[in-house]
């Protein structure tokens, strides 16, 4: 498959969307629906037998030399965000199929079947969840998740019937650890870190853990020309020296990063001093010691401060995700693929989530990033080269002819 077949092909996907002129592909959307279905296709026309499976991903499977053969499974996911970029997701499930497509043409069976797996739900847009697709392919789903609604009221069992599957069959979609070898997902970086460093390609070596939650800070609103500066006890900036001391402990490690992404002001007038403010917290790490650590110090300072200036804080942890790390062997055999390509085998984390770390536990997996252009991802502005983009097919490819079972 050419360079300019896949390019023209993520075009293609890209037209299949919910909203004109901007693309937005939600999990079970007729969208989505004519997304897997094109997909599927794709699928056969490599050489795989493909279907639908019972959760929503489309899954094609290209049989070993022999019977009885463990599984490589590859790929990543078709739905989007809204006003999406085309390359998130959908790069990885094309390459995946590139490359099954080279194995057909040259009529090479290996000593272990391939599944390509075009993941339904990795963006966790739809419905409050995430990762429902990859998670009944890890043996994980959560049968519960099946009574959510989405914001019409449309509960996901329902969302499932209406798009031909049949909710009662997803807990068969688990794959037996013993007969995977493991799950390897090409996807842009979706940072600016390979661009910066003029780097096609980098191996991942884990999807960072995360942390979130809600700060609160309480002071006492009033006049803005009749308290003295001296009285006052101004949640705004309290909450400002707080940020800063986030960004001051995000920038003392490496692979840390500290955000805060929105910040509120109740009752916000030119003429008042701000009594009562909330901010969200994002503590990322591909190391959950260093990540809890930052945590720790980051709630201390809050306290720290709040004390300082007489306002009362809460810190409302809501959220925590473990570090998944990659598996040391298939990334090694990646690093190989890459550098057999005379390329550095660079080794970076992954600051985004992704399917891969839903096999957490379950069976080993590996990730290859390829460059994305001035870092941007969830935007139509996303973009990745097409030569890196070959590349990253002929890394791939090399990675799966020299893999042999462990």
């Amino acid at each position: 498959m050419s360079r300019h077949a896949i390019d023209v092909r993520i075009d293609e996907l890209a037209a299949i969307s919910s909203e004109p002129d901007r693309l937005t592909r939600l999990y079970l959307s007729p969208a989505h629906h004519a997304a897997a279905k094109l997909v599927l296709a794709w699928m056969a026309n490599a050489g795989m037998t493909a279907a639908i499976d019972a959760v929503g991903n489309v899954v094609g499977r290209y049989e070993a030399a022999q019977t009885g053969a463990r599984t490589l499974l590859l790929g990543s996911h078709i739905d989007t965000v809204r006003n999406a970029g085309k390359y998130d997701g959908n790069l990885g499930v094309l390459t995946a199929v590139a490359v099954v497509e080279r194995l057909n043409a040259d009529r090479l069976r290996l000593p272990f079947a391939i599944e390509v797996v075009a993941f339904g739900d990795e963006e966790g847009v739809r419905f409050p969840s995430t990762l429902g697709g990859s998670r009944a392919v890890a043996g994980t789903f959560d049968p519960q998740l099946l009574d959510e609604v989405d914001a019409d009221g449309v509960t996901r069992r329902q969302a499932l019937v209406n798009f031909g599957c049949d909710p009662g069959g997803i807990a068969a979609l688990a794959r037996d650890p013993d007969q995977v070898l493991g799950y390897v997902e090409v996807h842009i970086e979706q940072g600016p870190v390979l661009d910066t460093e003029a780097c096609p390609l980098a191996v991942v070596s884990a999807i960072n853990g995360a942390t979130r939650g809600t700060v609160t800070v309480a002071g006492v609103s009033g006049h803005a020309g009749t308290v003295p500066m001296t009285l006052r006890r101004d949640a705004l900036v309290a909450a400002a020296a707080m940020i800063l001391a986030i960004e001051k402990r995000g920038s003392g490690c490496s692979n840390l990063v500290a955000t805060v992404g929105r910040l509120e002001i109740a009752d916000a007038a030119t003429n008042t001093v701000p009594g009562h403010v909330s901010f969200t917290l994002d503590i990322r790490s591909p190391r959950d010691d260093e990540r809890r650590a930052a945590v720790d110090d980051v709630v201390k300072a809050i306290t720290e401060i709040a004390g300082k200036r007489g306002v009362a804080a809460d810190v409302g942890l809501t959220y925590e995700a473990v570090a998944a790390t990659c598996d040391a062997r298939l990334a090694a055999h990646l690093a190989a693929a890459v550098a057999q390509l005379g390329l550095p085998a660079k080794l970076m984390p992954s600051g985004a989530g992704h399917d891969a770390m839903a096999f957490r536990g379950r069976f080993p997996f590996a990730m290859l990033f390829v460059r994305c252009r001035g870092g941007i991802s969830h935007n139509p502005a996303e973009s990745a080269d097409s030569a890196d983009i070959d590349l990253a097919v002929r890394a791939l490819e090399h990675f799966v002819r020299a893999l042999q079972p462990a």
